[in-house]
């Protein structure tokens, strides 16, 4: 279910930016609206990098093959080979599955969110000033 909202939502991608360039602001209100909240709803089960990717993938390649359709952009072989690559790795995130390894992240003081202690003359010396002074 979240992979066909996240997909509806990548078509709506595509209304919303035809729409922008035509002019058609309630139009693309409503789709860009939409468009939005599905992506939201598709982040919900799916990564946000991945969902994210898809989502512009998508949206980006339909939006150009509308375009060379209307004939306001032209046809050439390089962009069909070009966004079909975009479609095939979209279709490749879909079914690539991940190894559930994580990387670990640094620890910090405090735990946490917590930024790390910094020891006092850790950036430079300060003279009898208090005037910081590089060593």
């Amino acid at each position: 279910m979240y992979w066909a909202v996240l997909l509806v939502s990548a078509v709506l991608e595509a209304v919303w930016a035809t729409a922008l360039s035509n002019g058609d602001y309630v139009i693309f209100a409503i789709t860009a609206t939409l468009s939005m909240v599905g992506l939201s709803v598709g982040m919900k089960r799916i990564p946000v990098g991945t969902a994210y990717a898809v989502w512009v993938g998508i949206g980006a390649a339909l939006t150009v093959a509308w375009a060379m359709i209307a004939g306001e952009e032209t046809v050439s072989v390089w962009k069909i080979v070009f966004l079909t690559g975009i479609i095939a790795c979209v279709i490749g995130l879909k079914f690539h599955k991940s190894e559930g390894k994580s990387v670990e992240a640094p620890l910090l003081v405090g735990g946490s969110g917590a930024v790390p202690e910094l020891k006092p003359g850790a950036v430079g010396g300060t003279g009898a000033s208090g005037v910081e002074t590089s060593s």
